[in-house]
């Protein structure tokens, strides 16, 4: 079975951290590259033990996963942004 995300990657000190959307997993890596591996791997830990627990459906559905034509979509991105706002003292 193919589960999509979209991962996020940025610089943390002297690491990298790779996000996973819409699942919320993370990893981290000394490079982009291997966040983005590490990330995948932990990817498919999380959907693995999911299944092995018998929760994988409800994982995914909480996660706006639809079930479609013998697939699970991940949710339709309309944006991915970055935004700020200013705090007053």
């Amino acid at each position: 079975m193919q589960v999509d995300y979209t991962a996020q990657i940025w610089k943390e000190g002297q690491q990298y951290v790779a996000h996973a959307l819409p699942l919320d997993v993370a990893s981290a890596g000394d490079t982009p590259e291997a966040a983005r591996a590490a990330l995948d791997e932990a990817v498919r830990l999380f959907l693995v033990t999911a299944h092995e627990m018998g929760t994988l459906e409800q994982v995914l559905e909480e996660c706006s996963y639809e079930f479609r034509g013998g697939c699970w979509r991940a949710p339709e991105w309309i944006a991915v942004e970055q935004h700020s706002t200013l705090l007053s003292a």
